[in-house]
């Protein structure tokens, strides 16, 4: 692999606390990012924003606005792990589809490719920067644009399961699936758009579970023990 988008959920991010930050799991996250750097795979990342907001939660405010707040709160969750990143010793970048003053640049590919070029790590927030569409239809999206060779997709649980682990201690989790399968099994990997996306466009995903030891540089590497969504 010498190009990923790695999505991070703002969930794992947020560890057991389950909102906000744990800082040692970023700090995880940055040391193994740095690796690959170091290594020559060129990164960007896109980070959810569970850890803060879920839009689609609310009954009481517009659907647009409240998917807003979301595209800011990824922003404040890419500004935070961007700076932890930095502290280990990685030139970062924070491209938005909007203006943010001066807290983030306007998204570009150019921008993203001149990036790699130099070694730096783009994050990717504000989702696509309008509502109705997630950031993992963002994710797809930017994966595409930047010609990635495969998503990472970084979760709190460790793959795709034939049903909801967390509910049916029976769950089956599948080594590899097909895209296909995941939109006609309704299996929710990533939403239906996002899933039509990756279908269309033959971009693979790798989802595997954040918190495991060294789980990013291991998918990477080709030690994986998560699910191989093929396209």
């Amino acid at each position: 692999m010498k190009r990923v988008l790695l999505k991070l959920s703002g969930e794992a991010l947020a560890g057991d606390k389950k909102t906000g930050f744990d800082e040692p799991t970023v700090i995880g996250v940055a040391r193994q990012v740095k690796e690959l750097v170091d290594d020559g795979v060129q990164v960007g990342i896109v980070i959810g924003g569970g850890n803060f907001w879920r839009g689609r939660s609310s009954e009481n405010i517009d659907r647009t606005k409240a998917d807003q707040i979301g595209m800011l709160a990824t922003v404040m969750n890419c500004i935070y792990v961007s700076e932890i990143f930095r502290s280990v010793g990685m030139a970062t970048q924070i491209l938005t589809p909007f203006a943010c003053g001066s807290f983030t640049e306007l998204f570009s590919k150019d921008r993203v490719m001149e990036g790699f070029r130099e070694g730096v790590v783009s994050f990717l927030a504000g989702g696509t920067g309008h509502p109705y569409f997630s950031t993992d239809t963002a994710t797809v999206l930017r994966a595409i644009e930047i010609e990635a060779d495969v998503i990472l997709l970084a979760k709190s649980i460790d793959g795709v399961y034939d049903s909801d682990p967390k509910s049916n201690p029976n769950a089956r989790k599948y080594d590899e699936i097909s895209i296909q399968e995941v939109i006609d099994k309704k299996l929710g990997v990533v939403d239906m758009a996002a899933s039509i996306l990756c279908m269309e466009n033959k971009m693979p995903m790798l989802v595997f579970g954040l918190n495991e030891e060294n789980s990013i540089v291991n998918t990477v590497k080709g030690t994986f023990n998560g699910t191989k969504v093929t396209v």
